[in-house]
């Protein structure tokens, strides 16, 4: 396990975060970017914390993954609940207006199911808040796991 670094650069953090959004660019600039972003992502105008999150793939998504995504996202899974899982994505953006982002931490799909299902009537202000936090978690994790 590594330690969070003092420094990274845009293309570390695009890396951590799925891409190169306004929040990774901000976050660069930032010393121990790692600690910062848990505070940082909080503060964004609302439309750069759509934007972060919405740079982040759906749980179940199958194509056009970053090689963490990949990882994390595993090959088996399946198709009753990669269909639910699509099915549920789709109502959770319809209902937020944000992707759903969830720490899977090597959880099976189908608990990953039952925190959609928990969430997914939340108040949106909690919603946005709580995936926020989330991003923050598995960016983290896959500094130290690296």
């Amino acid at each position: 396990m590594r330690e969070l670094p003092g420094e990274l650069t845009v293309a570390d953090l695009a890396e951590l975060f799925e891409g190169r959004t306004r929040f990774v660019e901000r976050l660069a600039r930032e010393p121990d970017p790692l600690v910062r972003a848990r505070t940082l992502v909080h503060e964004l105008p609302l439309d750069e914390k759509r934007e972060v999150l919405d740079a982040h793939p759906a749980i179940g998504q199958r194509k056009g993954l970053s090689r963490h995504s990949a990882a994390e996202q595993g090959a088996d899974i399946d198709p009753a609940v990669l269909a639910e899982l699509h099915r549920l994505n789709a109502d959770y953006e319809a209902r937020h207006g944000f992707r759903f982002v969830v720490f899977v931490n090597r959880r099976p799909k189908t608990e990953i199911l039952e925190v959609l299902r928990e969430r997914i009537d939340n108040p949106t202000e909690l919603e946005l808040e709580t995936a926020l936090d989330e991003l923050v978690s598995i960016a983290r994790d896959r500094w130290v796991r690296a």
